[in-house]
């Protein structure tokens, strides 16, 4: 994900503005890992007075968030003392509601994985039955431990921005249902709600931070892209982007749970359901090369469940329509094609990312984001 407006901006020393210097400095320790950086590293990589950057530090210090991590030679003077992150200082909570099963993790603050689980799921079943299998599922991955809060990631259409349900594919009695309310009440935690590829293309934006546009396809339960597009997850301006499971390519095809026909959604489930794997790998690289037309993204990440079962197959078939594609049109070198690994668990990883970027600097949009630098003690 792009963070030029964190790692490589510039603080103001302003006090209305100590949230966001100290999101830079955090950020700024954060991908320092292990190594740590000094306080005269932070001030020139913030832009930020020596003397703001050990107010801030000093601070944070205090709230158990950074620490020493030893010294540095010094160009010149005493040796430089070296500041790190403290990864089990907080952590997030990251669900994944999928249409037969919950996958719940617990993430560290430098965003690795410290606690999973995986339990059976009916999203059909009546909501008060859903949102309390979901708020058990938080509960048992997080133990003791304090938290920011919960990003919950499910199949959409939904709006993010009030952790509102619509009327999700294959579920429309979730219509008008306020998730985010009703999961902050059952736990009491700040709850952040998005789509399941939304979810997951964050998360992975955020492990090559500058990269590339790309687009990422889940094939599992359903069909769907999450797109980022200029360094930024892109959600439409109606939050509706990324429905690529229900583009047409068949105008007279099979019903699909959406309401419409032919769509690739239901073409590809459809292979899979009766053990065709080279038309479903077919249906798939139309799509995906559809979709490298249209937006001459950089490349495609594939993944879920399905994807999982033969990597090799799906990223095989679909880097051949899409090479095939780019011979015809002449358009050079063809678009890659990788595997983002682990199944489905790249959608609760970004969940639980949903919720720590407000902590360093980033714009999940899903939601308010809980006060990362206040005391965490009250939510431990």
């Amino acid at each position: 994900m792009n963070r030029s407006n964190t790692r490589s901006g510039t603080g103001a020393n302003l006090p209305t503005l100590r949230h966001h210097n100290a999101a830079l400095v955090l950020d700024l320790l954060r991908v320092a890992g292990e190594r740590g950086i000094s306080r005269l590293e932070l001030a020139e990589r913030t832009g930020l007075t020596p003397q703001a950057v050990s107010k801030i530090t000093t601070r944070l210090r205090g709230e158990g968030l950074a620490t020493e991590a030893g010294h540095r030679a010094s160009t010149g003077g005493k040796p430089r003392t070296v500041l790190r992150l403290v990864p089990d200082a907080g952590y997030a909570v990251g669900l994944h509601l999928d249409r037969d099963e919950l996958t719940a993790v617990l993430v560290d603050l430098a965003g690795t994985p410290v606690a999973a689980r995986t339990s059976p799921l009916d999203l059909g079943a009546p909501a008060d039955e859903v949102v309390a299998d979901a708020a058990e599922a938080a509960e048992a991955v997080r133990g003791k431990r304090p938290v920011f809060g919960l990003g919950v990631a499910m199949p959409g259409p939904l709006d993010h921005r009030g952790g509102v349900l619509h009327r999700v594919t294959g579920f429309p009695q979730w219509d008008g249902y306020p998730l985010r309310d009703a999961l902050a009440a059952r736990t009491g935690l700040p709850v952040v709600v998005d789509k399941d590829t939304n979810a997951a293309a964050f998360g992975l934006a955020l492990r090559e931070p500058g990269g590339s546009d790309f687009a990422y396809l889940h094939l599992g339960t359903g069909l769907g892209a999450g797109l980022v597009l200029g360094g930024e997850l892109h959600r439409g301006a109606r939050t509706g982007a990324g429905e690529f499971g229900h583009q047409t390519l068949q105008l007279d095809g099979p019903l699909c749970e959406c309401g419409g026909r032919g769509c690739i959604e239901a073409l590809c489930l459809a292979a899979v359901a009766r053990g065709d794997v080279a038309e479903a790998v077919r249906v798939l690289g139309a799509g995906a090369a559809n979709l490298v037309g249209l937006l001459d993204i950089d490349r495609v990440v594939l993944g879920g469940r399905i994807v999982a079962a033969d990597e090799a197959a799906y990223v095989r078939g679909v880097r051949a329509v899409i090479e095939d594609r780019a011979r015809r049109d002449g358009t050079g070198r063809p678009t890659p094609v990788t595997v983002a690994g682990g199944g489905d668990r790249p959608v609760a990883d970004g969940a639980a990312q949903l919720v720590l970027a407000p902590v360093f600097g980033g714009v999940s949009e899903s939601g308010p984001p809980p006060d990362a630098l206040s005391s965490i003690a009250g939510r431990a």
